[in-house]
């Protein structure tokens, strides 16, 4: 149920997820406000952009902004290109299929995204290695904006059950939860407020705010040094 992004998933997975639109919703809502201060022309570093869910979002709101998508999976980035090209943006998009690491290493980007991606790297210096190959890629003073299913401390264990109940809004009945609630727990590093924000310290970054929460659904902003 995680990362399962072949031609006939990538297709359908925002009809899949329209269930949950309003957690999405809410993130790029607080993905642009974090953004906001960020120049007119800025260029924004897109990293596990999918199908271009807030790429297509943060292009409406800012629409001097240009876009770099980096995405591994061929299919989502199809679905991507056909979303952009469909709306009249693919002049102000560039797209890698890919890893963020492959990009050329100068420092041109004004901003990035990550948004539940770095979850799926269970080794911590795989992770660190991940914002580390971003923050590389950004100008200093630039801002991330990350978000992943986190750790929430004495409350987890509520706050997960609500998740399972969020999730069996999808449809498939109790096996497939429990088969996700096994998944994750296999395929996923939910990690502390604590622990995120000296990851990002180790990664590159400074004055890190958890600034969004939304069940499992946690986001941070950070500055590159």
């Amino acid at each position: 149920m995680l990362k399962n992004f072949q031609k006939d998933h990538a297709a359908a997975y925002d009809e899949r997820f329209q269930k949950l639109a309003p957690f999405k919703d809410a993130l790029h809502l607080s993905t642009q406000l974090a953004l906001k201060a960020l120049p007119k022309d800025a260029h924004i570093l897109v990293v596990g952009a999918g199908t271009g869910a807030e790429l297509l979002y943060l292009a409406k709101e800012y629409p001097q902004w240009e876009f770099t998508a980096v995405e591994p999976s061929e299919d989502m980035l199809d679905v991507c290109k056909e979303k952009v090209e469909r709306v009249g943006l693919f002049d102000r998009c560039r797209f890698h299929q890919g890893f963020v690491d492959e990009l050329p290493g100068e420092a041109v980007y004004h901003g990035a995204t990550s948004l539940l991606v770095s979850q799926f790297l269970t080794k911590l210096d795989d992770r660190r290695a991940f914002f580390s190959a971003i923050a590389k890629r950004l100008l200093p003073g630039a801002r991330l904006v990350t978000a992943d299913l986190a750790n929430c401390g004495e409350d987890d264990e509520q706050i997960w059950q609500l998740w399972l109940q969020a999730i069996s809004l999808l449809g498939g009945g109790s096996e497939q939860v429990a088969e996700y609630e096994k998944n994750v727990k296999q395929g996923v590093s939910l990690l502390s407020d604590a622990e995120m924000k000296a990851l990002l310290a180790s990664a590159g970054f400074e004055r890190s705010v958890h600034f969004f929460r939304t069940l499992l659904i946690n986001g941070w902003m950070a500055t590159k040094r």
